[in-house]
């Protein structure tokens, strides 16, 4: 399971690279066009936006998986091997609560906007929802993976006490 979780935040990477990609190119090119031309393309803007948004949530989704997400670990890291395991028990408890309201609220937005259509691209807006229910459906899975990875003792010591500073993170 770990390595199918690998590949798949691999494959999300680039998907993020792409995304930033093109926006750059989207946003770059209709600077230039709009000063050097006095025109520019139409759904820029727009996509540029579906692509942030895109690109934010499949990056939480990977962050999800590194552990790289903010946080503090002053007090658990003082505390022992057990109650450490059980404050990350908790706290995967309550990520999957969260993942869970987050499911249930973009599934809602998703459906409710599958009939309206964005402004310029007159794409369907559930596009743009459905982005949650990707990093909620996604986040989940790897949550579990690492709850289950808790249960059953296969978590290193040194993720028991949460987050790294940004120095201690492995390159």
């Amino acid at each position: 399971m770990k390595r199918v979780i690998d590949l798949y935040c691999k494959a999300l990477g680039f998907c993020m690279v792409a995304c930033l990609a093109l926006m750059v190119v989207l946003v770059f090119g209709n600077v230039v066009l709009r000063y050097g031309f006095n025109s520019g393309f139409v759904t820029s803007e727009e996509l540029s936006r579906w692509l942030f948004v895109w690109m934010t949530f499949l990056g939480a989704i990977v962050a999800i998986h590194e552990r790289a997400h903010l946080g503090t670990d002053g007090l658990v890291a003082r505390l022992p091997k057990h109650l450490q395991k059980l404050c990350l028990g908790l706290t995967y408890a309550l990520t999957l609560y969260c993942c869970g309201l987050m499911l249930q609220g973009s599934w809602q937005q998703t459906r409710i906007n599958l009939g309206a259509t964005s402004a310029v691209m007159e794409v369907s807006m559930g596009w743009f929802y459905v982005s949650g229910v990707v990093f909620a459906i996604s986040g989940f899975v790897i949550v579990a993976y690492q709850a289950w990875c808790l249960a059953i003792g296969r978590i290193s010591d040194a993720d028991l006490a949460g987050p790294r500073e940004s120095e201690e993170v492995p390159r």
